[in-house]
């Protein structure tokens, strides 16, 4: 088995750390070998991006040139989608269908920047003092450090890549531990189409591979998705060295509330694919479910039903809904999670263990009687487990709006009514960055993306991702 190798400088390098094994979560097995990259592969990775923004074949490139690249970028990896959508499944778990979804996104999402740039520009200002003209500049931040999560490898990065290499930025390339194949077949094309030496990096590796991209005062802006204890230790590993720019799309636990008049096979419809996509590993996934009482034993009933017909089973099978968790550890934090739904005193309805003997398989669980106080209702699970609140009717919308907000999180949250004037009411309420009204969660390149609270700093995509990777400078010319 060929040991997946790191990209600095444009070669492909033995990591100075070692190897680290990559699994398939639906059988247990070693699938392949990569890199473990230290400190020492870290200041290699950041000492070529550095150059590499100095160079003129870089940093003077046309932007029409630049753009070039990335939609050349876009239309190889749709032509490779079997091959990026395999090793999305084995490595992650999640089903074909799904992956063949994600590659397709991730190619328009290069598009969609690629897009931007001939149209990146500053602003003259109408500054009050005589003989002076005044004018900005949107510049590049520098040395980026992207920073991945295992749930949804090649979307997530894409995100990333398209508006940091758009505005001109160069990268350093960090997928999580668990999940680095698309990634590294991300760069292998990458550099077909031309990148000059040293603009896109990657070095795989586990936390401490990140931590030190996080630490190292050659890296001008982390942008980081995953989870909200770490994203605490990049704040203070930024804070601790230079001071550099921070993006941080974090954890959720999305609230959904279902009014009196919601349209109920809708709101099960739509409550089902919010809650179950990718088995719930998703931080936009709806986890908390406030229902009008008149409604809850309907919701819960069809909910079930819904949830009894989902196949289990290895992502490459067709048949598969509900793939497996990705990994020994989750399965272990998930688990945890649902027994103490139990010992709180939630009344589980259904499921509430492993699925098979062998693969990281895990029953879609829902629970009833659940308080706000409860782990279940305060935790980020990350899996296929939800809870169900009923509240009755008379009671104000402000409270069941200041009930949704009682977490820390605020990334997605949901509301299911036919009044217009309760959807409007409820979404100015909701401390979320999202809110999705009668209909699942669905990031689009074009919107913002990102949270409040402790779900992050920050947005991702549309024009707002152009903002998070360039810095205005401001020019003063006096001529008289």
């Amino acid at each position: 088995m060929a040991v997946q190798k790191l990209h600095i400088n444009g070669e492909w390098v033995s990591a100075a750390g070692g190897t680290l094994s990559a699994y398939n979560p639906a059988t247990e097995e070693v699938i392949a070998e990569f890199g473990f990259g230290n400190a020492a592969d870290v200041d290699a990775a950041v000492a070529s991006a550095a150059a590499a923004l100095r160079d003129p074949a870089w940093r003077d490139m046309a932007p029409a040139a630049r753009a070039r690249l990335l939609f050349q970028l876009a239309d190889l990896m749709q032509e490779h989608t079997e091959e990026f959508a395999e090793l999305e499944t084995l490595n992650q778990g999640q089903p074909l269908a799904m992956s063949r979804g994600a590659v397709a996104s991730a190619a328009e999402h290069l598009r969609y920047f690629a897009g931007w740039i001939t149209k990146i520009h500053g602003v003259t200002s109408p500054i009050a003092f005589p003989n002076t003209h005044q004018y900005t500049r949107r510049e590049p931040m520098g040395v980026c450090a992207l920073i991945t999560p295992w749930n949804l490898p090649l979307g997530i990065l894409c995100w990333k890549v398209a508006p940091a290499l758009a505005t001109g930025n160069t990268i350093i390339i960090k997928p999580a531990e668990q999940t680095p194949l698309t990634a590294i077949k991300l760069v292998e094309l990458a550099e077909q189409i031309g990148f000059p030496r040293g603009v896109i990096n990657l070095v795989t590796g586990d936390g401490t591979t990140g931590q030190a991209l996080v630490d190292h005062p050659g890296v001008n802006k982390v942008s980081f998705t995953g989870s909200t204890e770490v994203g605490r230790k990049i704040v203070a590993g930024s804070a601790a060295s230079n001071l550099k720019r921070v993006t941080l799309e974090l954890g959720g636990k999305a609230p959904s509330i279902i009014a009196a008049d919601a349209d109920m096979d809708a709101a099960v419809a739509g409550n089902l694919a919010g809650s179950t996509f990718n088995n719930g590993q998703i931080c936009a996934a709806y986890t908390r479910f406030y229902v009008d009482k008149s409604r809850h034993d309907e919701f819960v009933d069809k909910m079930a039903a819904g949830l009894k017909n989902l196949t289990i089973g290895s992502g490459m099978d067709p048949d598969t809904n509900l793939g497996p968790l990705v990994s020994a550890e989750h399965l272990a934090n998930v688990s945890a999670l649902v027994d103490s739904g139990v010992s709180e005193g939630a009344e589980l309805v259904m499921g509430g263990g492993r699925a098979a003997e062998r693969g990281y398989f895990f029953e879609p669980t829902m629970f009833t009687g659940v308080t706000d106080e409860m782990s279940i209702a305060q935790q980020e699970i990350f899996g296929p487990v939800l809870s169900v609140m009923a509240y009755d009717g008379a009671e104000e919308l402000d409270d069941i709006i200041e009930r949704a907000n009682s977490t820390e999180y605020g990334l997605a949250s949901t509301v299911w009514t036919k009044d217009m004037a309760t959807a409007h009411r409820v979404a100015n309420g909701l401390q979320a960055g999202m809110v999705f009204v009668n209909m699942p969660p669905a990031p689009d390149m074009t919107a913002p993306w990102g949270g409040y609270k402790m779900s992050g700093w920050g947005n991702e995509m549309g024009p707002y991702a152009i903002d998070a990777y360039t810095q205005i400078k401001g020019v003063w010319m006096h001529y008289g």
